[in-house]
Parts: structure tokens; sequence; C-alpha cells
């Protein structure tokens, strides 16, 4: 019996469908569950979590994201548009027209790109405020030359 395009897809599907669910199961059965105060808090990056998770974020994040979304989309028009302008195929049966026309359309798109991060950078939107760090004492039952041996054995 011989498969037509539908179902060789279908049976990858249902393929990638069974490996991914087997794999969840198989880790879901296995895990150990031994639940605790610790491993149920909120994970901030090392940080022990302070407010709600609903607190506001700062506006500067959304912006850094969006100019790197940006820049990823810009790479992701150039891999295709670096095989065709380098198609020797086109280039030999336009006279070299082809790839002359493809260099100047990637370089106004870039220009655009170009232009787009100038105005960015102008406005400010890529500087970032850092915080004053505070620094705190913290009274310790290990005793200072402790720390102090550490740090030169490690060093």
């Amino acid at each position: 019996m011989e498969l037509t395009n539908y179902q060789i897809i279908l049976l990858f599907a249902v393929g990638g469908f069974v490996a991914i669910m087997g794999s969840l199961v198989t880790s879901w059965v296995l895990r150990p569950r031994r639940p605790n105060e610790e491993k149920l808090t909120t994970y901030e990056c090392g940080e022990d979590p302070t407010g709600t998770a609903w607190g506001k974020f700062n506006i500067r994040f959304y912006v850094i994201a969006l100019v790197f979304v940006l820049f990823e989309t810009e790479l992701l028009f150039l891999f295709p548009w670096a095989i065709v302008f380098g198609d020797e195929g086109l280039n030999a049966l336009t006279q070299g027209k082809w790839g002359m026309l493809a260099f100047v359309e990637m370089s106004l798109f870039i220009l655009i790109l170009a232009l787009g991060l100038a105005y960015v950078w102008g406005k400010g939107f890529l500087e970032w405020e850092k915080p004053d760090v505070k620094v705190t004492d913290v009274e310790s039952k290990v005793p200072e030359s402790l720390y102090e041996q550490l740090n030169t054995k490690y060093q």
C-alpha cells in the first residue's frame, strides 16, 4: 500500500504528537514529588520574589524586545536574499542586473532599519536607568574569617 503525501504528513504529525506526549507522561511518572515551600515560590532569576506577579513592568522591557524582534526579522530576510543574490544562473541570464537589483533592494532595506535604530537610539529608548544599589548589613552566624578563607581558596 502506497501512502499519499497527506497521509505521510498525518503520520509524521501523529508520530510527533505521540513522541511529545510519551516523553511528558514518562517524566511525569518518573519524577520525584517532594514539594516544599521553597520549590513552590515564584522564581525570579535567583532573587526572592517581592510583591505580586501582577506588578507593573518598565516600558523599556517592551521597547527592547521590539527592537530585538525587528533586527531578528532583518536576519530572517537576509538569508534568502543571500541565496538569490549569489545565484549565478540568474546573474548570467540578466547580464548581472539581477545581482545589482538584489543588492540595491537589500541596501534600502538595511538603510530603513538603520534609520529606525538611529531614531530609537536618538530618542533614548535604548538607555537603561540603573537602580541605586543599597548595601544592607546582614547579621551572619558564620565568622568573617571563614568567608575570607573561601575567597582566597577559590580565587
